[in-house]
């Protein structure tokens, strides 16, 4: 087992004080990657994709059922692996829980509260209008 060092209370918070500005500083690193990525130009989609499905082939364009968004999950199998990556694995049965609110609306992000600077996610419904940070 690794030897970590005793401190004191003072000691401690001094330290964690100092840790916590650094992760501060990388969670708004972070919110600053996912600001630029979702400013990318778009892509026009200028292939006939033909998709199996497990109700036969479809065309992306079918895909989307007439929603606004479709949710993609790229399932990884490693070349030794006999079964999904096990990360895959958890996420993915997770999404039969969230259909229900993905057919209702949409998952996004609701404002951030005010003392607690937390995110938090909350479903919009596609009548209704929310501004999101």
């Amino acid at each position: 087992m690794t030897e970590h060092e005793v401190v004191s209370r003072d000691e401690w918070n001094a330290a964690r004080a100092t840790l916590l500005a650094r992760e501060k500083e990388h969670t708004r690193l972070g919110d600053e990657l996912v600001r630029e990525r979702r400013e990318l130009p778009w892509l026009q989609v200028e292939k006939d994709y033909a998709l199996e499905t497990d109700t036969g082939t479809r065309t992306l364009a079918e895909l989307f059922d007439e929603r606004r968004q479709l949710l993609v999950y790229r399932f990884m199998f490693g070349p030794s692996y006999e079964a999904g990556c096990p990360a895959c694995t958890s996420i993915a049965d997770g999404v039969n829980g969230l259909i229900p609110h993905l057919n209702d609306g949409i998952l996004d992000r609701a404002p951030r509260g005010r003392d607690e600077g937390v995110p938090q996610i909350w479903i919009r419904r596609h009548d209704e209008y929310a501004q999101t940070t």
